[in-house]
């Protein structure tokens, strides 16, 4: 299963999700969804301007754990 680090990363950088729609473009919905854990889907599009503007790399937003 993979899981959303985004809220992690965004707490970590004091990045708020008023913020980052107002410098990515997104919507507050879109990175609320982003953020859950249980996400289903995301554009690459997408990751790549959150990572852009959290400074890091797409693969440092999410991780993959084991449904055991």
């Amino acid at each position: 299963m993979i899981v959303s680090n985004i809220k992690t990363v965004m707490e970590d950088r004091k990045v708020s999700v008023r913020e980052m729609a107002y410098a990515t473009g997104l919507s507050t919905t879109t990175i609320l969804k982003a953020r859950r854990k249980g996400i289903t889907s995301c554009r690459l599009w997408t990751l790549e301007i959150m990572a852009e503007h959290l400074q890091c790399k797409v693969k440092d937003l999410f991780d993959e754990i084991d449904e055991a």
